[in-house]
């Protein structure tokens, strides 16, 4: 593997963890134990996928990454950096275990999405699976990070299962940009539903869910609205019991 891709991948790692993440990380690093199962569900660069390695070890990490190339990619770096417990699995995480056309925006993998986005973009043809249908009936599924342009209602929906039984942590993104505004709600509505309690992140701290107004905190303002410092977009929930003892 070419240096500077393992260079590009301790930058985007170390970024993360300090500056971009850190809250998210926090969360994560406090739920997490060795031995545990834990899921990137958009891995894409593996920007969580370092520490989640780390932090679950001897415990397995399944990073879910349906575009090809960044499967792959992710595949050397684990055997660069002897990742060995991570398993790269190429599908796109859903509601339902089948094939599904996944949208590419030209020159931007990151906002790959199973919905139809607005701009110019690349279909591919993608195999997905639900985590209840992947994960195994056994073992402790302590966190889940959830990156899917979206598709996160899709994603919660096939892992009732597995939410139910294990109440892992849940870092999310939810944009009423990628889905509707009702999608968003609904997937809140599942949560809370499952026993979860939620925050979202806001200038670095987090707030109680029932503080968050989409017209205020989603606001549609200017070309590059969602880039605003004050946009919030990363929410995390957590047993709902636990949080209030």
């Amino acid at each position: 593997m070419a240096t500077h891709e393992a260079l590009r991948f301790l930058v985007r790692v170390l970024r993360s963890r300090y500056r971009d993440h850190r809250t998210e990380l926090a969360e994560l690093r406090r739920n997490i134990r060795p031995g545990d199962i834990v899921c990137d569900i958009g891995a894409n660069k593996g920007s969580f996928l370092y520490w989640l390695a780390q932090w679950s070890a001897p415990g397995r990490v399944i990073a879910f990454e349906p575009q090809p190339e960044l499967a792959a990619g992710l595949s050397r770096l684990c055997r660069r950096f002897s990742l060995d417990n991570v398993v790269v699995e190429p599908r796109a995480v859903y509601s339902s275990s089948s094939r599904k056309t996944l949208f590419v925006p030209e020159g931007h993998q990151p906002g790959a999405s199973l919905l139809q986005p607005a701009e110019t973009s690349t279909a591919i043809e993608v195999q997905t699976i639900s985590l209840d249908d992947y994960l195994p009936a056994s073992g402790n599924v302590s966190a889940l990070k959830i990156d899917v342009e979206g598709a996160e209602l899709d994603v919660l929906r096939g892992a009732e299962r597995t939410l139910r039984r294990c109440r892992p942590l849940i870092v999310i993104e939810c944009d009423r940009r990628l889905a509707t505004l009702d999608r968003v709600k609904e997937t809140f509505s599942l949560l809370r539903g499952l026993g979860y309690a939620g925050e979202f992140l806001s200038k670095g701290r987090l707030l109680p869910l029932s503080a968050f107004d989409p017209e205020i905190h989603q606001r549609a303002d200017g070309e590059w609205f969602w880039k605003r410092k004050d946009y919030c977009n990363n929410f995390i929930f957590g047993n709902a019991e636990a949080r209030a003892s």
